[in-house]
């Protein structure tokens, strides 16, 4: 296919495009599904204002069409006014460059609001011009960030093979680290147990004990979720989100609009106290993975934490076979609880050739130091060394 014959087109909002269009090359045939990057997903965040111009999220989605073939492909974007909801910390070179003088925002983004999971940015069908689409994807979003004089392009939570295209189109990557669990084919929690060290099994089955004393354990899937138990959990989400962030992203109708459009998609994992929850856990259900998104409590007890994200999550996945649980961003308390460390990357182009000069430096070094870490780490996992 000749590229002259794509044709690039801005909008601003999903709603200006047909959800079947969009979730045919977002969620092809052939790939494992991706809830965070469907239709459903992103334009829920939109329509309820969580993502939008006024909390710093304005939508700038490129589509790349084809006569006769339509939507061919498209890449989730943001023009950013800061750096909040992101999980790639970019604030010490925003500083920088400020303080030298520069206008560091707005930026442009390609990511999915608020969710540190890695997925396709540059979205198209597998075929023999997906490599011909995507890098046509990626120059459009620098030449829209050029154009319009902006600082800079990232795109945050992409796969090592993604990071290695984008980084022979002249792009810089950058690393760090998640904690992941990965499902062996056990077939219940005990076969899982048994990979680890005696003393590491023995603190497991003690935390699971401690947190699951008087306490009933419930998970809730479909139509089985209901507003009660969204309000209910929005109580949850809202407190650990003042503690954690100051200001929570989402909004009680976000959770609506998701529970409608994406039930089975969803998992709600509460804690019930003689029949009350007490605390709670939002999962997403991927092709293969489950997704760790937010939990809360109003009764903070000790390894509550620990079994309603960590521990039912694996108890889900393990009965629905999938191959990995996400726990979400950060937390090197994982490591003793199975979640081994997995390097993350993210792409970035900056306009400016001094401040390129001195991220590419500090990257090289920053790299370095992941991989050392994750190496370290790697040798303190909890599992039999003779696994």
């Amino acid at each position: 296919m000749d590229e002259a014959s794509f044709q690039i087109r801005l909008i601003h909002g999903l709603n200006e495009i047909d959800p079947d269009d969009w979730n045919a090359i977002a969620n092809p045939p052939g790939l494992p599904y991706d809830p965070f990057l469907s239709w459903e997903f992103l334009e829920a965040l939109e329509q309820t204002r969580a993502a939008c111009p006024e909390t710093g999220w304005a939508p700038h989605h490129i589509l790349l069409e084809a006569p006769g073939r339509g939507l061919i492909g498209a890449m989730p974007l943001y023009l950013k006014a800061h750096s909040q909801g992101e999980f790639v910390f970019d604030h010490g070179w925003a500083d920088a460059y400020e303080r030298a003088g520069g206008r560091y925002y707005p930026k442009l983004l390609s990511a999915v609001p608020f969710t540190p999971v890695t997925g396709r940015r540059r979205l198209v069908k597998p075929g023999p011009d997906e490599t011909r689409i995507a890098n046509a994807l990626l120059s459009g979003a620098v030449q829209i960030a050029h154009q319009n004089d902006l600082s800079s392009l990232h795109v945050n939570f992409i796969s090592k093979d993604e990071a290695d295209a984008m980084e022979e189109t002249g792009l810089m990557i950058r690393t760090d680290q998640q904690f992941h669990w990965h499902n062996r084919g056990y077939e219940s929690f005990d076969d899982f147990l048994a990979e680890l060290s005696s003393a590491k099994r023995k603190n497991l089955r003690k935390e699971r004990r401690k947190a699951q004393e008087g306490l009933d354990f419930v998970h809730l899937t479909g139509d089985e979720i209901t507003e009660a138990h969204w309000d209910t959990f929005y109580e949850f989400y809202m407190d650990t989100g003042a503690r954690k962030w100051g200001s929570p992203y989402l909004n009680r109708e976000t959770f609506s609009l998701l529970g409608e459009r994406l039930r089975d998609h969803i998992l709600l994992v509460f804690a019930m106290e003689d029949g009350t929850p007490i605390a709670g856990a939002l999962n997403m259900i991927g092709g293969e993975r489950l997704f760790g998104r937010y939990w809360g409590t109003i009764d903070p007890r000790p390894m509550l934490h620990f079994e309603t994200c960590y521990y039912q999550a694996i108890d889900f996945a393990i009965d629905h076979g999938l191959k990995v649980v996400e726990a979400g961003a950060q937390g090197g308390h994982k490591l003793a609880r199975g979640y081994v460390p997995e390097t993350t990357y993210s792409a970035h182009w900056i306009a400016h050739e001094g401040l390129a000069m001195a991220i590419e430096d500090y990257l090289e070094r920053e790299r370095v130091a992941v991989d050392r870490d994750a190496a370290f780490l790697r040798e303190r996992t909890p599992f039999k060394k003779d696994r």
